[in-house]
């Protein structure tokens, strides 16, 4: 098949975004089939013809992921201003040309729904959850009420908006984290009043909706989902601070375990929320949902990523390499869901 991996653009996890792209574009190569990889904000300046049939490495000039997230701004910067719109020259022509566009995007104009309507429009078939589903759940507070909706634990807060009060009515410890981004960007952990308006300051440095929630201690997992089934629940356990930006993505930053070393019971009730979360969600194809276990068991859902990195430290390969498939194996599943739901 004709792929094209859409990776980059312009959201603050646009490095997470090349490395997922570059790992998915090396196994869709190694499965035999003809890929590409496409910056959807930058585009492809040149003749298109028979693309896809041409002897290029598309995930040569891709660098590691860096400590600190990307100066968006710089990005922009770098396109030729007489482009308008988000996207860039020849991006929805070649979409158009692949049999699937496998989404290797992270956060916003990514994962908000936004791409996924503009291709819903084209007619153009693309690896997970669609538009609905990935708008509500990037917003946090959004996707919060969905799940307790649903009978799904999530820890308690309020969600406030710009130019509102920003009193904490949550207490401390507490977290407080922009609505929508994702990578732990703009995230904070608060533990006294006088670091609290710094927290809010920097959560709306990346949206105009934060999130303050109480601080749940304890210890941190994640389930991916396949098709509505969980996967096995891996544990994530940082060598220094939270699950943070630098540790997601900096090797040997975090211990990382799966099967994760708990009762039974513990599993069993963390897969059953995830598959929960992800039928009351409406997602499709696969997702990762978080979660963290307090130390007195209690089990509570801190959200739902609806395109997981798929880099080199990421959790849901790890976690189906706990069932046998390989990472090969498991980007081929993902494309030919889309490929067959286009065909139906």
């Amino acid at each position: 098949m004709k792929i094209l991996v859409l990776a980059g653009g312009t959201s603050t996890e646009r490095d997470v975004s090349f490395a997922t792209g570059k790992n998915v574009y090396g196994a869709l190569k190694k499965n035999g089939h003809k890929a590409i990889i496409v910056d959807p904000y930058m585009g492809y300046e040149g003749d298109t013809d028979g693309l896809f049939d041409r002897d290029i490495d598309w995930s040569s000039k891709i660098e590691a992921i860096k400590e600190d997230n990307p100066d968006i701004e710089a990005v922009k910067a770098l396109r030729d201003p007489s482009y308008t719109g988000f996207f860039g020259p020849n991006v929805i022509k070649l979409c158009k040309e692949a049999d699937v566009v496998f989404m290797a995007l992270h956060g916003e104009n990514g994962e908000n729904g936004k791409i996924q309507a503009a291709f819903d429009l084209e007619g153009i078939c693309y690896t997970g959850t669609d538009t609905l589903s990935s708008a509500v759940c990037l917003n946090k507070g959004m996707a919060k009420e969905v799940m307790a909706y649903n009978g799904i634990t999530t820890p308690k807060g309020v969600h406030i908006y710009k130019g509102e009060d920003t009193s904490n009515t949550v207490g401390y410890p507490c977290v407080v984290k922009s609505c929508c981004g994702g990578s732990s960007v703009g995230v904070t952990i608060v533990n006294e009043e006088a670091a609290y308006e710094a927290a809010i300051k920097e959560g709306f440095k990346y949206d105009d909706e934060v999130i303050v929630e109480e601080y749940i201690k304890g210890r941190e997992f994640s389930v991916g989902v396949i098709e509505g089934k969980a996967l096995p629940v891996i544990e994530i356990a940082p060598l220094s601070g939270f699950y943070d930006y630098k540790n997601k993505y900096q090797a040997g930053a975090t211990i990382e375990t799966c099967p994760a070393q708990i009762d039974d019971n513990k599993t069993k009730e963390m897969q059953m929320y995830a598959e929960r979360a992800f039928k009351a969600l409406r997602l499709r194809d696969y997702a990762r949902m978080d979660f963290i276990m307090s130390d007195g068991g209690k089990i509570y859902c801190l959200e739902a990523n609806t395109l997981p990195g798929m880099t080199s430290t990421s959790l849901i390969p790890q976690e189906a390499n706990a069932i046998g498939m390989s990472f090969e194996q498991l980007i081929e599943k993902i494309a030919m869901m889309a490929y067959n739901r286009n065909r139906k």
